[in-house]
Order: C-alpha cells, then sequence, then structure tokens
C-alpha cells in the first residue's frame, strides 16, 4: 500500500488536481440521477412522457460519447472537456426554467454535453503518462468519479426533498468547479498531430485487435448491466426488499473505490488483454452464480464477482483502446470505447426485460455464456494475430493537447 500511494503523489501536479474536481464533480452528479422523478412529482409530467425525455437524455449521451474525442482531437482535449463542463452546467440551470414542450431538447443538449467529457478527460489523463502507467491513471480517475457518486445519490435525495431546483442548482456548481480547475491546472500544450483528423475509420478498421476489444465490450457492457437492468426484478420475485439491493450495489462501488486503483498498480506488469478477458470471465461466473442462485445470498456472491471484473476489465480496456490510438487519434478512440462501455444501458433494458418476460430462467446463464465467450474470442484473436498493442510494449508517451 506504500508503494501505491508514492505512485499517487508522484502523479502530475496537475492531474491530481484534475482528480480532486473529478470527486467533487461526481458528488454533484445529481441531476440526470434524478431526472425522471423530477420531470414525475415537479413538472407534472405522467411517466410516459418523462421516460422520453429520460431517453432523450440518454440519445445525447451516446451521440457525445462518440463526437466528443473529435472535438477533442481537433480543438485541444483541454478545450473540449472546459466546453463540455461549462456547457453541462448551463444545461443544468436552464432546466427549471424550461417549458415543458422543450424539456426532451434540453435533456437531449445535456446528456451530449455531458457524453463529450468522459472521453475527453479520459485522452487526458492516459496521454499524460507513460504506457506502463495509464491503466494505473485510469483506475485513479474513475476511483475519483466513483468516490463521489458514493456522496451524490443521498446527497440528492435530501435537496429533493426540499426543492427540486437545488439539485440542478448543486450540479450546475459543482461542475462549474470543475471547469475551473481544468481552466487553472491543466496544461494548455501545443498539440503534435501526427495524422489526418479525418481518418478515423480507416484506422480503426486496420486494427483488428481494437476491433474486436471494442466489440466485446458492447457484449459485456449488455451483459454486465443485467444487475441493473433485471437483476432488481428476479430479486424482487425471490421476496427480496428493495433496500437489499441497495445495499448491495452501494457495497460495490465501496470497494470499487477502495481497491481498483490498487489492483491497477499491482497488474501492471500484466498483458492488457489478458487482464481483460480474465475480467470477462468474472463477469460471466458472476452471472453464472445468479443464475443458478436466484435469491439474495446468490445476488450478493454474484455482485462480489462482477464487481472484481470490473475492476479488472474497465480501467484496463480504456487505456488500451487509448494506448492504440495513432497520434492525433486518442481523443476519438477514447469516444469509441466510452460509447461502446454505455451501449449496455441501452441494449441491456430492451433485451434483458424482454428475455426475462418470456424466459427468465434463460436470462442469465445466456447472459453468463455471451461474457465467457467474449472472454474467449479476446484470447483467441490475440493468440491468433500474435499482435502486441502500444500498451504491452514500451511506447513512448504522447504529448499533452
Amino acid at each position: 500500500m506504500d508503494v501505491y500511494w508514492r505512485r499517487i503523489a508522484e502523479l502530475p501536479t496537475w492531474l491530481k488536481a484534475v482528480m480532486v474536481g473529478q470527486l467533487v464533480n461526481g458528488a454533484g452528479a445529481l441531476a440526470w440521477v434524478y431526472l425522471t422523478l423530477y420531470l414525475v412529482e415537479d413538472r407534472g409530467m405522467s411517466a410516459q412522457q418523462a421516460g422520453f425525455a429520460a431517453a432523450a437524455y440518454g440519445v445525447g449521451l451516446v451521440g457525445g460519447n462518440l463526437g466528443g474525442g473529435w472535438f477533442g482531437d481537433r480543438f485541444g482535449l483541454r478545450t473540449a472537456a472546459l466546453a463540455s463542463q461549462l456547457l453541462w452546467a448551463v444545461s443544468c440551470i436552464a432546466m427549471p426554467f424550461t417549458p415543458g414542450m422543450a424539456i426532451a431538447v434540453v435533456a437531449a443538449l445535456a446528456g451530449l454535453f455531458g457524453g463529450a467529457d468522459r472521453p475527453n478527460l479520459s485522452a487526458l489523463v492516459a496521454i499524460s503518462l507513460p504506457p506502463e502507467r495509464r491503466r494505473e491513471g485510469i483506475a485513479l480517475s474513475r476511483t475519483a468519479t466513483n468516490a463521489g457518486f458514493t456522496i451524490g445519490p443521498p446527497l440528492g435525495g435530501l435537496l429533493a426533498t426540499y426543492d427540486f431546483t437545488l439539485v440542478f442548482v448543486v450540479d450546475a456548481v459543482t461542475s462549474l468547479i470543475m471547469a475551473a480547475i481544468v481552466w487553472r491546472w491543466v496544461p494548455n500544450a501545443r498539440r503534435t498531430v501526427g495524422v489526418s483528423v479525418t481518418g478515423l475509420w480507416t484506422s480503426v478498421l486496420r486494427d483488428r485487435a481494437v476491433l474486436v476489444v471494442l466489440a466485446t465490450i458492447v457484449v459485456v457492457d449488455t451483459v454486465y448491466r443485467q444487475i441493473f437492468a433485471t437483476m432488481p426484478l428476479l430479486l424482487r420475485d425471490a421476496g427480496t426488499p428493495a433496500v437489499a439491493y441497495g445495499v448491495l450495489l452501494g457495497a460495490s462501488s465501496v470497494v470499487i473505490v477502495l481497491f481498483e486503483a490498487p489492483l491497477a498498480v499491482r497488474l501492471r506488469g500484466h498483458t492488457a488483454t489478458r487482464v481483460i478477458a480474465a475480467g470477462f470471465a468474472c463477469i460471466g461466473v458472476g452471472l453464472a452464480v445468479i443464475g443458478v442462485w436466484p435469491v439474495l445470498a446468490g445476488a450478493a456472491v454474484a455482485i462480489a464477482v462482477m464487481t472484481a471484473g470490473e475492476m479488472l476489465y474497465k480501467p484496463t480496456a480504456t487505456a488500451h483502446v487509448a494506448d492504440a490510438a495513432p497520434e492525433g487519434m486518442v481523443g476519438r478512440y477514447s469516444s469509441l470505447y466510452a460509447a461502446a462501455s454505455i451501449s449496455g444501458m441501452f441494449l441491456a433494458p430492451a433485451i434483458g426485460g424482454t428475455t426475462y418476460q418470456h424466459a427468465p430462467r434463460l436470462l442469465y446463464p445466456v447472459a453468463a455464456g455471451l461474457a465467457l465467450a467474449a472472454a474467449a474470442v479476446l484470447l483467441v484473436t490475440r493468440a491468433a494475430a500474435r499482435d502486441v498493442l502500444p500498451s504491452e510494449s514500451t511506447a513512448q508517451p504522447s504529448s499533452a493537447s
């Protein structure tokens, strides 16, 4: 553990400041959590209308994750991160004053601006560190955000009981704090662009290893998010109170905050694809457990194993895809990964809900098989190609954008 804290102290000062900002920003990330409840209770919308507005936010979120990296590569990652935080704050302040017919539009714009922030911050972290430290840097960044998330939802619940408008105000203020940190601390280094800013798909389609990673991430994210989409239904049907499910998720977040970054430090010398595949396998095992043991105890074991899988594959895959990017494309490669890694937000409820309704006993065994198959595909593809990505070599770090 002493080694872990020493390695944190060795990070660039500006990067440590950004991570403090991510903690504050995560604690204030309330608007999206309570959006549907706000629209129903405070704005008098029906559940269906609120659902459409929340869906508009989701569409914007995907668009932001896909397009944010292009903006970062084109205009600079610092500029893109600053702009997305400021525009998100404006969206939050605008929401309480937006008339009903336009709420879906504001929600979509908020998703767009919020989604654009993630790939650019990931790319900033990735390019600020040498290849052998990128996994732990990404893990630390996730730890800071997750630590904030452990504070945010309870805080939002308290504010919502007093005045829902405060939820949006606090979210906007914490985003402005993050913007101020980016403006004050992140260096505005000269960009070094070695390739055209227009050749993303040409580059990606040539890189079979990256395509396989992105495809398997889509599959695994879809099955992983069954713990949010259908596990509450499964536990309800087993007679488990909702609060028990909430405790399990809260405990999972605490474990990630405490152990994800130290685990990344410990595994920094291991081949990235093997670590990712091991994470996929843990997701598969966890899903298999809940499939054969669909009660609270089984869910507890399943979430524990799946949390281990998340800690293994998520920071490693984020850094791995960024490492594979040609110079000048780190933002856009990070955008592709970010979009793949939230694909389950849309696929999991639709596929999982339908399957649970018509064949509930098949859902988790099939999901487990898909996660294990993704792990096998990743390992077999790597072995067949005998391809070593930059994250597994001694590539030199890129300059900051």
